[in-house]
């Protein structure tokens, strides 16, 4: 059995909608819209371990922007 764990970092994703204090979200939606990477990096990501042969385990993948703290 082979197991990955990804550990995403800041995605475009629509978290803000949920966030109900308006200074938090605008500042939120502000670094999403900065540094945020497409969901579609994830996407790839899992294919790659997905592709792998049968005999190559990938342990743990963090994908996150290259600007992210």
């Amino acid at each position: 059995m082979r197991v990955t764990g990804i550990s995403p970092g800041f995605v475009q994703a629509n978290l803000a909608e949920s966030i109900k204090d308006p200074a938090v979200k605008s500042s939120i939606v502000e670094k999403m819209q900065r540094i945020a990477i497409p969901p579609e990096a994830i996407a790839r990501t899992v294919a790659f371990a997905i592709e792998q042969p049968a005999n190559v385990d990938v342990g743990d993948i963090v994908v996150r922007p290259t600007a992210q703290d």
